[in-house]
């Protein structure tokens, strides 16, 4: 049985069939991040982390943008809350700021951002944090937190040297440039263009869904890893993930459905 949603005030999340559809739910502000949206992002992971039949999460924003960065007006009106949101949690290695993009990575399945509108300094770190990331030709992406004189401290500075490496990662953190999907597209930010990202995220979903969910989260787990690790560990790992999906129900479902050429029907995640 499934645990009770948790109680959010700026985000929304419905599970149907295996996929997680996550709202940052703000519109009236483009989504601008305030310190319960990120506790929201927070709970709303580690909800869908305890769900085994989970498949994969779409997150978006509602209305005009994904998200428009930190709301700083409203952040900056409680000034211990903010003390508290800065330091980090022991068992995590993240404070409140980093975990709202890092639990993404932390789930076991698949994340994908659809990005429209703006996609500015704490938003663009959260899209950052998901596996892929559509987003239409004309959204606008900036590591936003150059302009105010600070640095982008939401885990976009692992997020951004992973993806772009250290040159252009440092440019777009000093410059705080805007720039479009398309060019995202080409600094390798964004995984695909498309006018209805959202759409494109679903089609994604549709194919992942045809293939073990165990299978996918070891991959998920395995380059994730691999980029911290050295070769030799990461072959390591590679032979004990393989070890256990060649003995998992799962994989017995793939092997048959393949030979038969059906369509599988999988069960829960195994871890």
């Amino acid at each position: 049985m499934r645990a009770a949603s948790p109680t959010t005030t700026h985000v929304t999340c419905t599970v149907e069939d295996g996929i997680a559809r996550v709202r940052l739910d703000r519109p009236a502000k483009l989504n601008a991040l305030t310190l319960d949206t990120l506790e929201d992002l927070i709970a709303t992971a580690r909800w869908l982390r305890q769900d085994k039949t989970l498949r994969a999460v779409i997150l978006s924003g509602n209305g005009d943008a994904f998200c428009a960065g930190l709301d700083f007006a409203t952040v900056l009106r409680k000034p211990s809350r903010v003390v508290g949101a800065l330091v980090p949690r022991p068992w995590r290695g993240t404070n409140t700021f980093q975990e709202a993009c890092w639990a993404w990575r932390r789930l076991p399945v698949p994340v994908i951002a659809a990005v429209h509108g703006h996609c500015y300094g704490g938003g663009l770190q959260i899209a950052l944090g998901a596996d892929f990331r559509f987003a239409t030709p004309d959204s606008r992406w900036s590591v936003l937190e150059g302009k105010w004189g600070l640095i982008p401290d939401m885990s976009g500075v692992r997020s951004l040297s992973e993806l772009v490496g250290l040159d252009t990662a440092k440019r777009l953190a000093m410059t705080a440039e805007v720039i479009s999907g398309k060019e995202a597209l080409d600094l390798g930010l964004v995984t695909g263009l498309d006018s209805d990202p959202v759409a494109a995220a679903e089609a994604l979903v549709e194919v992942l869904k045809g293939k073990s969910p165990d299978a996918v989260a070891a991959a998920k787990r395995l380059f994730d890893g691999a980029r911290t690790s050295s070769a030799r560990r990461t072959f390591a790992r590679e032979r004990a993930e393989q070890v256990v999906l060649l003995l998992a129900r799962n994989t017995r479902i793939a092997r048959e459905s393949a030979f038969a050429k059906i369509a599988p029907v999988f069960g829960p995640r195994s871890r």
